[in-house]
């Protein structure tokens, strides 16, 4: 079995405030890995590389997942 590394994650500046709940973490602690996971399922984490982190970033400022569309 393939131990998992130890994650590091991160709120926003605006998820630290106490009074708001249900946010993304970030962990990019372990070289090449970008972690994302929700702070309502922290069990749950999703990883990909810096590449494809950099890529979603882009679509996501680009508008391409604009969900008030």
């Amino acid at each position: 079995m393939t131990r998992q590394p130890e994650f590091s994650f991160v709120k926003t500046a605006v998820c630290r405030d106490a009074r708001v709940n249900n946010c993304p973490e970030v962990a990019t602690n372990v070289p090449g890995i970008v972690t994302l996971r929700d702070s309502d399922r922290p069990d749950t984490v999703v990883t990909m590389t810096a590449a494809q982190w950099a890529d979603l970033t882009a679509a996501v400022k680009a508008g391409e997942y604009d969900v008030n569309a």
